[in-house]
């Protein structure tokens, strides 16, 4: 991934010399567990670990590999160099190369899970903030982008909160089944390698031994992991596309902090843009686009073939960097998202008491209406303000059909807000106080 968009932590978990180091590490705890197996001596076992401060020349692997045109018989001539051929003539004793690089891939993924994990509490505890800050700060609902029903500020921030409490929780599903590793050699059958090895090797990289794997660890595994980061990244989109609709002129219930010296336009000096949150929605499809290809890596010819391995080097970086990037992104921008209560208010007062008309058709009905009935008498009058700018409540007074049904106080009732806001603590009961389904 650029620069742009990348954070340093996970672009080192990324970085050839940490690949190179956990090569060495899973080498060398190998050759630890072969030793005790009495498989290989335990002097060059030791002298395998006389390497463990040195600093694996990126270029002189390259340049090995080259020749070799093989990435890992690269980097085993190279230990070899630090080592000494005969003490590492045991090094990689009975493995093959996917018992280190998956193995590797998977120790990458779980730390890369942990950054992506510590980012969504970042997301979270922001979004939780934002929530009792505007628990009762009403704003209207909209579905199909027309105004609706009165809701509340803090539950669209409590709505976001709960939608991502669940990523949270997938996420960690997914680090769980991304978190096995293999030491099983040739096709997976321990043929040349003990079973134990692979439990000590697994033991020390943090990591669970994989059941059954052939040359591989199954691609499953991987398909989830990346599937779930893409439903994290739609979740990313979906709070993104609530801001720059907030933020359009003639809503404004909400904007992106814009900062003392900040620049909207190059033309045009006024402009105050949801430049953070459009970023959002654009890595958030970088993001999926990996999902895809990771569920066609599924499918392998027989106990191996490498149809993967291109995909892999790609998306394993790309997708991990792209993501911690945007929740640390989307984490600020919430946490210094300006709100304007006033607009919400005067937006929802656009149409002069227009979204109240269900209150007023379940009256109707309550004081033995037909539905039908109702629907019409409402309708009706709320077609008036729609076409003709009237006051919503004025014409329903004015309906003799209506108020043959109702009277004036009671229709005046009808248009209580706290009546909408009067079940906002039962939500967020739900929505902090649980843990998320």
């Amino acid at each position: 991934m650029i620069p742009r968009y990348s954070r340093p932590e996970m672009v080192a978990i990324w970085s050839p010399e940490t690949k190179f180091r956990i090569w060495y590490e899973i080498e060398a705890h190998a050759c630890d567990a072969q030793a005790d197996l009495g498989v290989i001596p335990r002097e060059n076992a030791d002298a395998v670990w006389k390497a463990k401060d040195v600093e694996f020349d990126v270029a002189r692997i390259d340049e090995i590999e080259a020749v070799t045109k093989h990435d890992v018989i690269a980097f085993l001539t190279h230990l070899a160099e630090h080592v000494g051929s005969d003490q590492a003539r045991f090094v990689h004793q009975g493995m093959t190369s996917s018992d280190v690089l998956d193995t590797t891939l998977n120790v990458q993924l779980v730390r890369a899970a942990d950054i992506l994990l510590a980012d969504m509490d970042k997301l979270l505890d922001a979004l939780k903030r934002r929530a009792y800050e505007h628990k009762d700060t009403v704003r209207i609902g909209r579905s199909h982008g027309i105004h609706a029903e009165p809701t509340t500020m803090g539950l669209t921030f409590a709505r976001f909160y709960a939608e991502m409490a669940r990523g949270r929780a997938r996420l960690d599903a997914a680090r769980s089944e991304i978190a096995t590793g293999a030491i099983s050699g040739a096709v997976g059958t321990f043929a040349n390698i003990d079973p134990a090895v692979e439990e000590h090797v697994c033991a020390k990289m943090g990591l669970r031994p994989e059941p059954i794997s052939t040359q591989v660890i199954p691609r499953d595994r991987h398909a989830m992991f990346f599937a779930t980061l893409g439903v994290i990244a739609s979740s990313i989109e979906n709070i993104a596309i609530e801001i720059r609709h907030m933020q359009r002129t003639e809503v404004l219930e909400a904007e992106e902090f814009f900062s003392p010296g900040q620049k909207g336009s190059s033309a045009m000096p006024h402009k105050r843009n949801p430049v953070l949150t459009e970023n959002l929605t654009g890595l958030a499809r970088l993001v999926r686009m990996s999902v895809i290809p990771a569920m066609e890596n599924v499918a392998l010819w027989h106990e191996r073939d490498i149809s993967h391995s291109s995909v892999e080097r790609a998306i394993g970086p790309d997708t991990t960097i792209t993501l911690d990037f945007a929740l640390n992104r989307l984490a600020g921008v919430v946490d210094k998202l300006v709100i304007y209560p006033d607009n919400m208010l005067r937006n929802m007062n656009q149409f002069k008491g227009l979204v109240m008309s269900q209150r007023v058709l379940l009256a109707l009905t309550q004081a033995g209406v037909s539905r039908e009935d109702s629907y019409r008498l409402v309708q009706r009058n709320a077609m008036k303000v729609w076409e003709k700018g009237a006051d919503f409540k004025t014409e329903l007074l004015a309906d003799p059909e209506v108020t043959a049904a109702l009277t004036p106080a009671q229709i005046e009732e009808k248009f209580d807000l706290g009546y909408h806001t009067k079940h906002v603590d039962t939500i967020f009961k739900r929505v902090f106080e649980q843990a998320p389904l």
